[in-house]
C-alpha cells in the first residue's frame, strides 16, 4: 500500500521521523544496489583506480615531471616506479578491502540520488518560490561533490603517495605497506575533498538559517586562511608546493561562499522590505 504524504503543517514529529526513516532506507537502498554492482567490479576498481597512482604513468605524476624538467629541477615524479609494495598481513584483510571499497563506490556513485532523497526530506519546508530557485541544489552539490573527489584523486592522492613512498629514514628500512593503508590513504583523500567542496553549500544553508553572514565571513577571513592551511597541511604531505596546489581551490570556494551568502542576504532582505511594504 502506497505512502500517503501528509501536507508539511499537518505532519507532527513522529510524522516527520517516519518520513526521514523512508528516505534514509531508499539511500540505504541505492548504497548497497549500486555497492552490489561495484563488487561484482571490484577487479577492475582496484587494478585501474585505486591502484592507479602506483603507477609513474598517471597523469598526475607524468604533468608534474614535465613543469619539473621544464623547471630543470630535480625531482621524484621523474622516477621509473615508487619503491612501494603493498602486502595483506590479515587473513580477511582483502575481502574487507573489497567490501569496504564496494560501500564507498556505492556512497560516491549514488552521491546525487543521496541529495535527491535529502532534498525530497527538505523542501516541503520551503517556500514555493525558494523551491523554485533552488532547484539546481542537487545540480550544483552533486558537481561539487564530483569535482572535490576527483581534486581529491588525482591531486592530493598522487602527492601522497609520492612523498610517502619516497620519504625514508634508513635505507635498511623497505617501506610494505599494508593494503588497508593504502586504500585508507586513497579513501580520505577522495571523501575528504569531495566534502570540502561542499563549502558554498553549506554556507547557503548556514546563511538561510542565519548562523552565518558576509559580514562574518569577511571579518574572519584572515582565521579561515590559518584553518585552510592547517587543513592542507594535514591532508597533503607536509611540502610547501603540495599544500599552496590543495590550498588554492580552497580559499577560492571560500571566497565563493562569501559571494553566495551576500546574494542570500540581499534576497532575504529584499522580501522583508516587500513584506513591510505590503503590510
Amino acid at each position: 500500500m502506497a505512502r500517503k504524504k501528509k501536507n508539511i503543517n499537518e505532519m507532527s514529529f513522529l510524522d516527520h521521523l517516519e518520513d526521514l526513516r523512508w528516505h534514509l532506507i531508499k539511500i540505504t537502498l541505492a548504497i548497497v544496489i549500486v555497492g552490489t554492482l561495484a563488487f561484482i567490479f571490484s577487479r577492475f576498481i582496484f587494478d585501474d583506480i585505486i591502484f592507479a597512482p602506483l603507477d609513474m604513468s598517471f597523469p598526475t605524476y607524468k604533468w608534474l615531471c614535465d613543469m619539473a624538467t621544464y623547471m630543470s629541477l630535480d625531482t621524484s615524479f621523474c622516477n621509473d616506479k615508487i619503491p612501494l609494495i603493498l602486502q595483506n598481513r590479515t587473513m580477511a584483510g582483502q575481502f574487507s578491502a573489497d567490501i569496504w571499497t564496494a560501500i564507498l563506490a556505492g556512497f560516491i556513485i549514488s552521491f546525487p540520488y543521496i541529495i535527491y532523497q535529502l532534498w525530497k526530506f527538505i523542501s516541503p519546508g520551503l517556500h514555493d518560490n525558494e523551491r523554485k530557485h533552488s532547484r539546481g541544489f542537487i545540480i550544483i552539490s552533486s558537481l561539487l561533490f564530483f569535482t572535490g573527489a576527483l581534486f581529491g584523486y588525482y591531486i592530493i592522492t598522487p602527492l601522497s603517495i609520492n612523498f610517502l613512498a619516497n620519504y625514508s629514514i634508513s635505507s635498511r628500512v623497505d617501506n610494505q605497506i599494508d593494503i588497508s593503508s593504502f586504500i585508507g590513504l586513497v579513501r580520505s583523500s577522495v571523501l575528504a575533498s569531495g566534502i570540502i567542496f561542499e563549502l558554498p553549500i553549506i554556507i547557503y544553508f548556514l546563511t538561510k538559517i542565519g548562523l552565518v553572514t558576509p559580514e562574518f565571513l569577511r571579518k574572519y577571513r584572515k582565521y579561515a586562511l590559518i584553518l585552510v592551511l592547517v587543513l592542507s597541511a594535514i591532508i597533503t604531505p607536509p611540502d610547501i608546493a603540495s599544500q599552496v596546489i590543495v590550498a588554492i581551490p580552497i580559499l577560492i570556494l571560500y571566497e565563493v561562499s562569501i559571494l553566495i551568502s551576500k546574494i542570500v542576504v540581499r534576497n532575504q532582505n529584499r522580501k522583508l522590505k516587500k513584506h513591510v511594504r505590503n503590510s
